[in-house]
């Protein structure tokens, strides 16, 4: 982030995208809830797009800062109940202190298909998550391990998307651990 006052302007517009969506974000609206003056925004995000650029772009750095947490220590000895375990954190994680940001991150998706400036940067940033999937299907043993990364980060948003979304609620860290070493199992097992 470039300086504490776009980080702040960043981190309300991320939360105004999870309250109100993609239409509630504004200028305007950024600086009210960032409680500064008018056209405070503005001198920093001159258009919208540079508005969506700045946020996505805040959001990708608070999105790496967590899943670096997530990374197991030793990635030669990972197994699929480590990688199931570490996984279903990252989903509990997204469903619970995460909430903002994920459904800030549903918003700007959605956005990205309108706008291909934004859609180039969200597809870079989403290759970085399909990068960190793709190492631990290796270290798996998948045979196929780009496939079934992208089928890991497939399975895993739709599980955050309909807990977020759906009508089913959200499961327990024990049930999504449980449900990803099956979908793992599946996907690692000899066809």
């Amino acid at each position: 982030m470039r300086s504490p006052r776009a980080a702040l302007l960043a981190d309300t517009a991320i939360a105004l995208l999870a309250e109100r969506g993609i239409h509630g974000l504004t200028h305007r609206a950024v600086d009210e809830a960032a409680g500064l003056p008018p056209g405070s925004t503005s001198n920093v995000a001159r258009t919208r797009a540079a508005l969506l650029e700045l946020t996505l772009d805040r959001l990708t750095e608070q999105e790496q800062v967590v899943m670096a947490g997530f990374r197991p220590p030793d990635r030669a000895a990972l197994d699929l109940d480590t990688v199931a375990d570490t996984l279903a954190g990252i989903v509990m994680l997204q469903l619970s202190e995460g909430r903002t940001r994920t459904l800030a991150r549903y918003e700007l998706a959605l956005e990205a298909n309108r706008r291909p400036e934004l859609r180039k940067s969200y597809d870079e940033i989403g290759r970085g998550f399909r990068d960190a999937a793709t190492v631990f299907m290796a270290a798996l043993g998948s045979p196929d391990p780009v496939r079934h990364a992208r089928q890991l980060i497939a399975y895993g948003e739709g599980v955050i998307f309909y807990a977020l979304v759906g009508a089913g609620g959200t499961p327990s860290r024990e049930e999504i651990r449980l449900a990803i070493r099956d979908h793992l199992r599946g996907s690692l097992s000899p066809r």
